[in-house]
């Protein structure tokens, strides 16, 4: 099944999931926020199918905000807002879609001696929310 998406459409998507690995990177501030962002943002690039191709790119332009509850606010309702419109299209690309963010996330949350922080097992939880919500 083939998919439309309006310019619009994709910078929902795109906010969604380069916002999921920017919420994820403020999580990790303590430890490494530069190797969640890293791998987070390589798992989006390795995305496949029509979400892979909307999601090579970060999107520009966005102004997340100033605090991690600002980029919430953006990210949360997008990711669900991308659901429920990958799930009208086609919904083996809203799988697709759910399965990348989540790769992202669990690899934003790699190896912290040997187990996450609590401040990203909870903002993964919030993302999983989202994302479930739709």
């Amino acid at each position: 099944m083939a998919i439309t998406l309006t310019d619009q459409d994709k910078l929902t998507l795109r906010t969604a999931a380069w916002g999921a690995v920017s919420l994820m990177s403020a999580a990790g501030a303590a430890g490494s926020a530069h190797r969640v962002a890293t791998e987070g943002s390589i798992a989006l690039t390795s995305a496949t199918g029509p979400v892979g191709h909307v999601l090579a790119k970060a999107p520009k332009g966005v102004k997340y905000g100033k605090t991690v509850a600002a980029l919430a606010d953006q990210v949360l309702p997008a990711l669900t807002a991308s659901m429920n419109l990958l799930r009208q299209q086609d919904p083996a690309e809203a799988d697709n879609f759910r399965s990348t963010v989540m790769v992202a996330v669990e690899a934003s949350t790699g190896d912290h001696q040997g187990r996450p922080s609590p401040t990203l097992t909870d903002i993964a939880r919030k993302i999983t929310a989202a994302l479930d919500a739709a």
